[in-house]
């Protein structure tokens, strides 16, 4: 067991145990939700935060791989990976038994889905035309990037029946279509400015 040393008033060492990981809360099959409600583990709720989780792990990995070949748009991702723990946090809100208090604490504005936009404009703009179907490729930050948005657009699939359901903002579903049209952009520029090939699509004969 991993302990904190302290120290008492009289400036003695004392130690306090660091707090446990493990609550055993889930054992039983159902999680909690920020409102307090309990839901099984394979509610859509949980679905939905389990797949944000994963888009921001795999936003994670491809962040580190930019920022070996010096990329300036980590900090962008690093961003994103705040703004997921955002959608996170709506989504954990369901607004059927969400109270004021809550919903102050976990809306989700579109200021971030229109800054989003912003992005996708500046690096469309240094982007050659797309002529072609593109397979995930263009060297390690791209394919990173290229299998975040899809996992994105999965995230994105996992939100929309929360909020048709009304139990998620619509700005979340917006902000993770945008992110997906981003992290694709984005996933051609840093093969750009890699030098490093985009492979394309190509029919096989019959």
């Amino acid at each position: 067991m991993a302990r904190l040393c302290l120290h008492s008033p009289d400036g003695g060492p004392r130690s306090a145990r660091a707090p446990k990981i493990y609550t055993r809360t889930g054992d039983g099959g159902f999680s909690s939700t920020f409102t307090g409600e309990r839901r099984p583990k394979d509610d859509r709720i949980f679905e939905a935060l389990g797949t944000t989780d994963e888009l921001s792990s795999a936003i994670g990995l491809a962040s580190e791989f930019g920022s070996e070949k010096g990329h300036a748009f980590v900090e962008q991702l690093h961003k994103v990976q705040c703004m997921l723990q955002d959608v996170g946090s709506n989504i954990a809100t369901p607004l059927s038994s969400a109270r004021e208090a809550h919903l102050k604490r976990t809306s989700f504005s579109e200021k971030p889905v229109l800054e989003l936009e912003q992005w996708i404009d500046k690096y469309s703009e240094q982007l050659p035309p797309l002529r072609a179907f593109i397979l995930p490729s263009g060297g390690k930050s791209s394919a990173a990037l290229h299998f975040s948005r899809a996992v994105c657009r999965r995230a994105e699939r996992c939100v929309v029946p929360l909020v048709q359901a009304g139990e998620a903002d619509p700005n979340v579903a917006k902000y993770l279509n945008r992110l997906s049209d981003y992290l694709f952009v984005l996933a051609r520029y840093a093969a750009m400015k890699e030098g490093k090939e985009e492979k394309i699509y190509i029919k096989s004969e019959p």
